[in-house]
């Protein structure tokens, strides 16, 4: 028994011994510990009240569009642009605004926006869908190798279908239809055939295998 109470007792000063030699880094751990998380609710709030923000104003932009109201609409996206540039709300009002500017033949405006919102898109799927509309522009620009240049950034899988579709037109006007032809094949290939893109890919391999018969 007396063996038991001595080791109770040695073992408790060892304890108020090591508390004495690292008591204060418990402490300043604890308080390090709850400053962080609070910290991190803090910020969580705050970057989900920017986000709210933002809304707001893509909001407001979509209001104004609705009303024909272009120049408020560009007004407002110039704002998100300054203040919300890491918010996709930004990314989604630069989208926007680029098909404003291709209806009004500003092709090389719209690329200016499309840009933009490629270098903050966050997401993959929507830098993706960007990278998708830049190609679109660039290959009515009649800048097919530029198309093809920006398609090659996509990430694989991403828009498959739609990418490799166009694709295959940039190749085209390109002078290359062996290559057109397995890029509209691959379009085929991953939208399905009840797609409905469906038959106007097959009228493309169909135009193709004609262009073929008629140069041989």
């Amino acid at each position: 028994m007396a063996f038991e109470v001595y080791d109770d007792y040695e073992q408790g000063e060892r304890v108020q011994k090591w508390l004495r030699q690292n008591g204060l880094s418990i402490v300043v751990g604890v308080v390090i510990g709850l400053v962080g998380i609070f910290g991190w609710q803090q910020w969580s709030n705050h970057k989900a009240g920017r986000e709210s923000e933002a809304s707001q104003l893509y909001q407001q932009v979509q209001t104004a569009v609705a009303a024909g109201k272009n120049d408020q609409a560009d007004a407002i996206t110039e704002q998100l642009f300054k203040d919300f540039a890491e918010s996709p709300y930004a990314v989604f009002a630069a989208g926007d605004r680029a098909v404003r500017q291709v209806n009004a033949k500003q092709l090389d405006k719209a690329l200016v926006s499309l840009n933009w919102a490629e270098s903050h898109a966050a997401n993959p799927e929507l830098k993706a869908l960007m990278q998708l509309r830049i190609a679109q522009v660039q290959l009515a620009q009649d800048k097919a190798a530029d198309a093809v240049s920006t398609l090659d950034r996509m990430t694989p899988k991403n828009y498959e279908g739609l990418s490799q579709e166009l694709r295959g037109d940039a190749l085209v006007k390109l002078g290359r239809p062996d290559d057109a032809r397995k890029a509209y094949e691959a379009a085929k290939a991953a939208l399905g055939e009840g797609a409905p893109q469906s038959g106007a890919l097959q009228l493309k391999l169909d135009n193709l295998a004609v262009a073929g018969k008629q140069g041989a």
